[in-house]
């Protein structure tokens, strides 16, 4: 099979390429809403889209004007490496600020590759798409790291409020967090500083003072109650806790 490629703007009345043998990549640069094989999905931010053959894939512009490029290509166009990096199903990731603006970069390269008489120009559209799929695979990092996020802030979230004294909670440290959540501790703990500027250990200690001044305000619960039930052991321990972080005792807030 000859080695085909197009990376152009979208043009008013010109529909991106549908032929199923082809790998895709579209950057979509407006709204509107993307018609996939299992139902319509709305696009509110700049996509990018990778479509592997057999995938059914159309974009219909909230507006009249289409804003974004595509590029259709054959597996000639790419090395066995970047060949393995591309999706087997639909992808999507949304790009955002330096991401997007190399990504525009490469789009804009292969613009010009196409239009070009360089004898080179299906080399060099070769390593534009190695580029893209280079910025595919730090976008996955970054969809790994907010799903570890999203689902450590899930799993402390789900154990407030706390209703009945008589029942500790079971999580209270990252390595109980880390179990919880299949990855070790270390890696929990880069991911939720890298994302929120926090330990994960803050994370925690906030959540629980959180609870501990809703629990002395409005339930009667005794302090050593409320301690046991947030996990402490000893009631004096958990006055240590919250005076390090309220600057009060809990019986002086509740006064």
């Amino acid at each position: 099979m000859a080695t085909s490629f197009k990376a152009v703007h979208y043009q008013v009345n010109n529909e991106a390429p549908v032929r199923r043998d082809f790998y895709r990549i579209w950057l979509i640069l407006q709204k509107g809403v993307l018609q996939l094989e299992n139902g319509g999905k709305k696009v509110q931010q700049p996509a990018l889209i990778y479509l592997p053959p057999l995938a059914a894939c159309s974009f219909v512009p909230a507006g009249r004007q289409r804003n974004g490029y595509w590029c259709i290509f054959t597996k000639e166009l790419m090395d066995d490496h970047t060949r393995r990096l591309f999706p087997t199903t639909t992808q999507i990731f949304y790009p955002e600020d330096q991401a997007l603006k190399r990504i525009r970069f490469y789009f804009d390269q292969l613009v010009q590759a196409y239009h070009s008489d360089d004898m080179h120009r299906f080399d060099s559209a070769c390593k534009l798409i190695g580029l893209l799929m280079h910025e595919t695979s730090l976008l996955q990092v970054q969809n790994a790291t907010d799903r570890l996020k999203s689902r450590f802030i899930n799993l402390l979230e789900k154990q407030y409020p706390v209703v009945d004294p008589g029942m500790p909670l079971k999580l209270r440290k990252p390595a109980d967090f880390a179990a919880e959540l299949g990855v070790h501790v270390n890696h929990l703990n880069a991911v939720i500083q890298q994302t929120t500027g926090k330990t994960t250990g803050q994370m925690i200690a906030e959540r629980m003072v959180s609870e501990s001044v809703a629990l002395l305000r409005y339930s009667d619960w005794p302090v050593g109650d409320i301690a046991y039930s947030l996990g402490f052991e000893y009631a004096n321990h958990f006055t240590a806790f919250f005076k390090k972080h309220m600057g009060e005792t809990p019986g002086a807030m509740r006064k």
